[in-house]
């Protein structure tokens, strides 16, 4: 399956996958604000054998066959300090 890869401007780590490339009349009018500008970043073929760094290749493939697009979200940061305020509370 070929998709299209883009980034936000708006916001660090966020990418949005489309089947087509700057096919962007299939996002719903709030996501698309939500993402502000967007930047072609590459070109990609996807099949189940095909390792993603952060996402579940099947996943994205469904999204992309149903709906058209994928949205990729920036990873959760945890703080440093946290490990040790969640042993705190056992």
């Amino acid at each position: 399956m070929q998709c299209f890869i883009y980034k936000s401007l708006r916001k660090d780590e966020l990418y949005l996958y489309l089947n087509k490339r700057d096919d962007f009349s299939i996002l719903p009018e709030a996501l698309l604000q939500n993402l502000g500008k967007l930047v072609f970043v590459m070109e990609l073929q996807l099949d189940l054998q095909r390792k993603l760094a952060r996402e579940d290749v099947s996943k994205v493939m469904s999204s992309l066959a149903s709906k058209g697009f994928f949205v990729q979200m920036p990873p959760v940061l945890m703080p440093l300090s946290f490990p040790e305020k969640a042993r705190q509370l056992h």
